[in-house]
């Protein structure tokens, strides 16, 4: 293709803002990502410091909180456009708050600063013990993949 026809077809598909996020928890799975996303992002090996990774009573999902002394072993996902930070940003949905962290990357070190989802109530009593993405994977990813598609049927059909 040559650069004219690179030129227009840009100005037809403006460049979105592209993304990265921290996931922690149930969208480690790419089975879970494939339903929100509808694809599998790029995705790295990533350790957040300074947080803890709790379960939550009475869900299946994890909720991370600051804690100086933990740290947070997950992924990172690249490459998330506008229009999808909007459907995690629902998926997540209200009791999460999008920050943004400083992550490191488990094959280089390198430090990158990225979106996390972290619980919106530090001291909420609901928090408690570990979350074990294994466990949830072998307990909870078949029925957990039934509520995903659910809300993805609710979310196309009211939109953002």
């Amino acid at each position: 293709m040559d650069s004219a026809s690179l030129a227009a077809l840009a100005s037809i598909h403006p460049q979105q803002n592209l993304h990265t996020v921290f996931v922690y928890g149930s969208l480690m799975a790419d089975e879970v990502l494939r339903i929100l996303l509808k694809r599998t992002p790029q995705s790295s090996d990533a350790v957040l410091n300074g947080y803890q990774r709790s379960s939550v009573k009475g869900r299946v999902y994890p909720a991370i909180i600051p804690v100086t002394s933990k740290k947070v072993s997950g992924k990172i996902i690249s490459g998330i456009k506008d229009s999808e930070m909007y459907l995690l940003d629902a998926y997540e949905d209200f009791e999460y708050k999008r920050i943004t962290v400083e992550v490191s990357l488990m094959d280089s070190l390198e430090k990158l600063l990225v979106y996390a989802y972290v619980w919106g109530n530090e001291k909420d009593p609901d928090l408690y013990g570990d979350w074990d993405f294994e466990d949830w994977k072998r307990d909870h990813l078949e029925a957990y993949i039934e509520m995903v598609k659910e809300f993805m049927e609710e979310y196309e059909h009211s939109g953002p």
